[in-house]
């Protein structure tokens, strides 16, 4: 009888030294890497648990942006958690919050090429990489920093891109030359990358006119099985959309495209090049989100009526302007997608003009809307006519979130007026509606 035996016999043991494994992996999941660390010296069998696969698959490694005691230990833990468990990593996510100075950009750069140098040689099982918001045009990025990074990142990806199926570099602003040298590294020695979902929001600086770009449509033209593309609208052209019809006609299901007023998006996309993809890629929907591009003309230069929107976010802010009518783009212009529209989302000051009426008819039109959110002035009756239309079974909502402004700091009457409708609907909202409304003083 070994030493281990004699220290703990049968009738001694608590129920966990017969606790199934699955059930003791299961309790590993729950703990942070402290305290992991800990019980993995409980015993050999717990200790073998600590090495479980399954425990380190998803990581998101966060880096503070700023200089503190408190977040001093955390590009060394990250290091030692790649070299530990890096070789059963399938998906991470590295976040560095908004750094403070040059300083934190070349901790976190050289930590980078630690970290990612280590994973290219120990891990063949990535499948999802992401890391986003670096915003990599700001001063505090020197330039012999974010070349170091850039290089580290491109030798990262030649290496890994072959497993890869999800890759998010949104929020790196890059140029053009730099945003397609990274990309080109995913089909470094290959026909192309195997790529599936691709997130390249905000990935190339402000005002650039990437849709121009032979390059760029040249280095999109390497993706060959994308399922979803998420990207600015001032990278869409009728040379991109070509490629993604000649490439990924048999498997692109979603295209994501932020149009944001600091974007150039006034470039002419023919309505045939949207028809030609969504005849070729028949599971295609489109979904568009606007920021603080919301005049009508610059909308329905975008809006073609060939392109199989799904849904569509208007947001302003809180932006005013006189001159701005919301009108015509909720009664001449969505209604043309009310056989394909599922979602909307609005966000807009429109304080010069009431649109009660005409979001009403929008909500009715969109026969397959089932999600809608607004954040507008509105009559309070408003929520209770779309309810009414609801309970009727006019329309297909399931999900309405009202934030209804005013120009009062006090907020009774409307909120009185919303819990009386709240109580008159309130089966129809408690059993089949996720519902928000609250009033909201806009001075």
């Amino acid at each position: 009888m070994d030493e281990e035996d004699q220290l703990i016999q049968p009738q001694d043991q608590s129920c966990w030294a017969t606790l199934p494994d699955v059930c003791l992996r299961r309790v590993f999941w729950w703990l942070g890497d402290r305290d992991r660390s800990r019980a993995a010296l409980v015993c050999r069998k717990w200790n073998q648990t600590m090495y479980s696969a399954d425990l380190w698959r998803y990581r998101t490694i966060t880096f503070s942006g700023r200089p503190s005691r408190v977040h001093a230990s955390e590009f060394e833990s990250a290091l030692w958690y790649v070299k530990k468990f890096g070789r059963y990593l399938e998906h991470l996510e590295i976040k560095f919050l908004n750094p403070y100075n040059a300083v934190l950009t070349k901790k976190f750069q050289v930590t980078m090429r630690g970290l990612l140098s280590c994973l290219g040689k120990s891990n063949n099982r990535l499948k999802s990489f992401s890391i986003q918001h670096l915003e990599l045009d700001r001063l505090v990025w020197r330039n012999s920093i974010r070349s170091s990074f850039m290089k580290s990142l491109s030798f990262f990806l030649k290496k890994m891109g072959k497993h890869l199926n999800y890759l998010s570099l949104k929020g790196a602003r890059l140029t053009t030359e730099q945003g397609c040298h990274i990309l080109n590294a995913l089909s470094y020695l290959r026909n192309g990358s195997t790529v599936t979902e691709l997130n390249i929001e905000d990935y190339f600086s402000h005002h650039l006119a990437v849709y121009s770009s032979p390059q760029f449509n040249k280095t999109m033209a390497t993706f060959r099985s994308l399922v979803s593309l998420t990207l600015n609208y001032n990278c869409i052209s009728d040379e991109l959309l070509e490629n993604l019809c000649d490439n990924n006609p048999g498997t692109l299901r979603t295209m994501n495209i932020k149009c944001h007023i600091h974007d150039p998006h006034g470039q002419v996309i023919w309505g045939m090049s949207w028809a030609r993809l969504a005849r070729h890629a028949t599971s295609l929907k489109v979904n568009f989100f606007f920021e603080r591009v919301m005049k009508y003309e610059h909308l329905a230069r975008i809006l073609l009526q060939e392109i199989p929107i799904r849904s569509i976010s208007l947001r302003s802010c809180y932006f005013s302007d006189p001159d701005w009518s919301m009108r015509p783009t909720l009664t001449d212009l969505l209604p043309t997608f009310r056989h394909t529209l599922q979602k909307l989302t609005f966000e807009f000051n429109n304080n010069h003009e009431s649109l009660d009426e005409e979001l009403h008819l929008l909500i009715l039109s969109c026969r397959k809307l089932f999600y809608f959110k607004i954040w507008a002035f509105l009559d309070v009756k408003f929520v209770e006519r779309i309810l009414k239309s609801r309970e009727e079974g006019q329309c297909a909502l399931r999900t309405l979130k009202v934030r209804i402004y005013t120009n009062r700091y006090e907020t009774n009457e409307e909120d009185r007026t919303l819990r009386e409708i709240y109580r008159k609907y309130r089966k129809l909202i408690d059993s089949e509606l996720n519902y928000f409304v609250i009033a909201y003083p806009m001075m």
